[in-house]
């Protein structure tokens, strides 16, 4: 398939961004990435593509209407390239416990390792941090189920799930560069400290997953300025 008949708009230091991306890659299918400077202001193909969220990513399949959504992307990429590896499980009740583990992740753990980088006092960030390690554990005893003893939550090849939460590794290292821990733990999580580093080196993933230099810069001017807005506010 032709370059551009398939565009990705997305932004680099976004996780949700990188998720249609490696679906592309493990089927094979050629792509145009886009990348959206959104700190500088959100383009007019961004805008014209996504005018309900204004967000990215955001799927271009040759003429027909644009895709968004990350997870919604990933599964109509696996619907229309059905040729390439299947990357939602084909059992019902396999698929339904994949989705229920991604939108945990998105609703309720990803939020928690956001906030640890902003959390005000030390008890704010105490607590989120420990949501985040008990996301960890549950993640890990869901590893054990889904992979069914094999190297991926997909099974033998990254699936669904491992698209899902992997794509949230590259802010998962930063977080805890920023605090000086390891919540990926040997002890603790040894399935997962084994799967990360899986999957990071996968060839569809590790050309796409972010430098965690360039993310640790990125994620400290973030940081700032949600700090700058919150005192400007408290000032008013």
């Amino acid at each position: 398939m032709a370059t551009s008949e398939v565009k990705v708009l997305g932004s680099w230091p976004s996780p949700y961004a990188m998720r249609p991306r490696i679906a592309l890659n493990l089927k094979s299918v050629d792509y145009e990435y886009i990348d959206e400077k959104l700190w500088e202001g959100k383009s007019q193909l961004l805008l014209q593509s996504n005018p309900v969220h204004k967000k990215i990513p955001v799927l271009i399949h040759g003429d027909r209407k644009p895709i968004c959504e990350s997870l919604i992307i990933v599964q109509y990429i696996d619907e229309a390239w059905s040729s390439g590896p299947s990357i939602l499980p084909s059992d019902p009740y396999d698929r339904a416990v994949a989705r229920f583990w991604a939108a945990y992740l998105d609703d309720k753990w990803f939020p928690a390792v956001k906030s640890v980088g902003v959390a005000k006092g030390e008890e704010a960030k105490k607590a989120a941090i420990a949501q985040v390690e008990e996301g960890l554990a549950l993640m890990e005893e869901a590893l054990g189920g889904c992979s069914k003893g094999k190297g991926f939550f997909g099974g033998d090849e990254i699936g669904y799930l491992d698209i899902a939460f992997g794509s949230f590794l590259g802010w998962l290292r930063v977080t805890e560069r920023f605090n000086d821990m390891k919540q990926l733990d040997e002890g603790k999580t040894p399935g997962l400290v084994e799967w990360a580093d899986r999957f990071s080196s996968h060839a569809a993933v590790k050309d796409v997953m972010p430098d965690t230099d360039k993310l640790a810069e990125f994620g400290k001017m973030v940081i700032a300025k949600i700090r700058a807005a919150g005192a400007a506010a408290e000032m008013h």
